[in-house]
């Protein structure tokens, strides 16, 4: 598959809105994960290297869980050995526990991510510990990293509903991430896990952090697209003050332990958004679809990005009338 050279949206900037909005890519990790098949490491690698080159400069690169949890990203420590890290490039990856930590820690990682849970329920699924019990298993690895002068970042899942819970009130969310915060991690990433959030609820959520004393500066956002509101619940998270934003090249991504959770909002949609509005994110938009093109091919599926569909669909309907 290709893609014509993608011109961009008109541009017309709105009030209140950041200037500049940094794309925290997940693709590599969030995406692969929860595809049926395992990718090659040489792909794996060669995707951060593309989506590096569509100059994205913080790309989640890979998991440190126990290949029996995700098996698709079993290679972390191959990966990271083969990774061309590039100069202003941050690669973090997720860790579950002390021992990922530790071969985390082996491979010269800068950063890490843990993620952590908003809901009993999913918790235990995820985790294999309830809500209480994940504070006393993240300690340890947080105490660590910051010790060892790592970024930290704290993903919050469920912070908007949970397939077995219903709802959740704003208030526990709260709580949980301030707990994070006080435990060491830099920021937060507020995750819709199974897509329910609307943009009123989004701004709820975000008051109520800010009425705890967390500025939008400590948090960002991660949206999946089920009920079709990615879009306008970024849109709303960025009126609010947020200028750090989640998304996957292509949209790949779910969640293997929630089964109604669909993909992540897609890094071309996002960038098409922010480009019309007229705020900066440093992505080129051409290289990025067709890195998202490239992977689809490999994946053997198309890619539910609309902006990917969009140029593509462009593409061969112009060599159609050619």
């Amino acid at each position: 598959m290709t893609a014509r050279d993608v011109g961009l949206p008109a541009r017309h900037p709105a009030p209140g809105l950041p200037q500049r909005v940094t794309i925290w890519e997940v693709g590599a990790r969030d995406g692969l994960q929860n595809e049926p098949a395992v990718v090659s490491v040489e792909v794996k690698a060669e995707f951060l290297d593309r989506l590096a080159s569509a100059g994205l400069r913080v790309i989640e690169a890979t998991s440190f869980a126990h290949p029996a949890w995700v098996p698709q990203l079993a290679d972390a420590t191959e990966l990271l050995e083969r990774l061309t890290r590039r100069d202003g490039v941050r690669y973090p990856v997720l860790v579950p526990n002390e021992r990922g930590l530790d071969r985390a820690l082996a491979t010269g990682v800068t950063d890490i991510a843990i993620f952590a849970s908003a809901t009993d329920s999913f918790a235990r699924r995820n985790l294999n510990r309830d809500l209480e019990a994940q504070f006393a298993m993240f300690s340890p690895v947080v105490r660590r990293a910051a010790a060892r002068g790592l970024g930290v970042r704290g993903y919050v899942s469920m912070c908007f509903g949970d397939p077995w819970e219903g709802a959740v009130a704003v208030d526990q969310v709260v709580d949980v991430g301030c707990r994070l915060l006080d435990l060491g991690c830099d920021q937060l990433s507020l995750g819709d896990t199974i897509g329910v959030a609307t943009p009123g609820h989004v701004v709820a959520l975000l008051d109520g952090f800010a009425h705890a004393g967390v500025g939008t500066d400590a948090l960002a956002v991660h949206f999946h697209d089920t009920y079709g509101q990615a879009l306008s619940n970024t849109l709303a998270a960025l009126r609010a003050g947020v200028s750090c934003v989640d998304a996957s090249a292509g949209g790949l991504g779910g969640c293997p332990y929630a089964e109604s959770a669909t993909g992540n909002l897609a890094t071309e949609d996002l960038v098409w958004m922010l480009d019309g509005l007229g705020i900066d994110h440093g992505v080129n938009l051409d290289a990025l679809i067709q890195t998202s093109l490239w992977m689809a091919d490999h994946l053997n599926r198309p890619s539910p990005s609309r902006v990917v569909m969009a140029h593509s669909a462009g593409s061969a309907g112009q060599k159609r009338c050619e």
